[in-house]
């Protein structure tokens, strides 16, 4: 990470992540075949002896070269909770997402890029591409796959490819949702107010060399003051209103969104502000952590 404030583009995740290609984009395994004219190879000639033993009338199918079957191997594969480093399981949890609704292509994209199963306990890795919140510690959680895409898919607000210029989110968390940002967003400030979770979330991302994600332990009701005006805010937190800090450093055409308290429950609020003031929507029910201020 690099505390600069200066924006940059955003940057791909390093090679090491991705861990090994599938088998079927690897290169191909040659088979052994028998020289022409020449002497007959060990497995040729065992081939060979399997058809002259077979019954009269039994025929007997050619096998396929090795890299073929591995091809196969690889297009029938179903992910069923291990290989997490795989894109396939992380492509299954895309196609979840977009069956319940979520139709952002760079939301998807990055969440397909970021491989949730690091950002949790390993007691609980098996569940990290299932759409459900999991615990992190400290009484934190981090959210449901369908409720970070929903958020970020309102902050974007169907803008298109282009990122946004500059990205603030209050809650940094495990730092999965900071990782999913950084996708999205030239520069982002991630503001995290519990000590532990800050030190946590900061030693993970360092190893990923994000270059445009900058961590702060501080009071995220406080917001970011020194990198503002934001063109995208959002918190991992609800409380009873939205703190007056944020509203005063969301630029104009920025969009904020995060959690409220209404009545027994929580509901999504998206706030837009406009060249005359703020207009204020809001979406789904959810359940987050309460809000609170101060550093810990």
């Amino acid at each position: 990470m690099n505390d600069s404030t200066k924006p940059r583009p955003p940057r791909a995740f390093p090679l090491s992540l991705e861990r090994l290609a599938p088998a079927a984009q690897r290169a191909p395994v040659p088979s052994r075949q028998e020289p022409a004219g020449g002497r007959a190879t060990p497995v040729a000639a065992a081939a060979r002896s399997v058809v002259a033993k077979a019954p009269a009338g039994v025929l007997l199918r050619p096998q396929r070269p090795l890299h073929e079957a591995a091809q196969d191997r690889a297009r029938h594969a179903t992910p069923a909770g291990i290989g997490l480093d795989s894109e396939l399981v992380r492509q299954r949890m895309v196609q979840k997402l977009r069956a319940l609704g979520v139709r952002d292509e760079q939301v998807l994209s990055a969440m397909q890029r970021v491989p949730r199963h690091l950002f949790v306990d390993t007691a609980l890795a098996n569940q990290a591409y299932e759409d459900t919140s999991l615990p992190i510690g400290l009484q934190q959680t981090i959210s449901k796959p369908s409720v970070v895409a929903r958020m970020l898919e309102l902050m974007l607000g169907g803008r298109g490819p282009q990122p946004l210029p500059r990205i603030l989110e209050i809650g940094t968390g495990c730092g999965y949702q900071a990782a999913v940002l950084a996708l999205l967003g030239r520069q982002v400030i991630s503001v995290e107010r519990l000590k532990p979770l800050h030190d946590k979330s900061r030693e993970l991302l360092r190893s990923m060399r994000i270059d445009n994600l900058r961590l702060v332990w501080g009071d995220g009701m406080l917001g970011h003051g020194p990198n503002a005006p934001y063109d995208g805010i959002v918190s991992a937190a609800g409380g009873e209103a939205l703190p007056p800090a944020w509203l005063e450093q969301l630029a104009v055409g920025g969009r904020l969104v995060a959690p409220v308290v209404r009545g027994g429950g929580q509901v999504i609020v998206l706030v837009q502000r406009t060249e005359t003031g703020f207009v204020r929507s809001e979406h789904e029910a959810v359940h987050f952590v309460p809000l609170k201020s101060g550093t810990t």
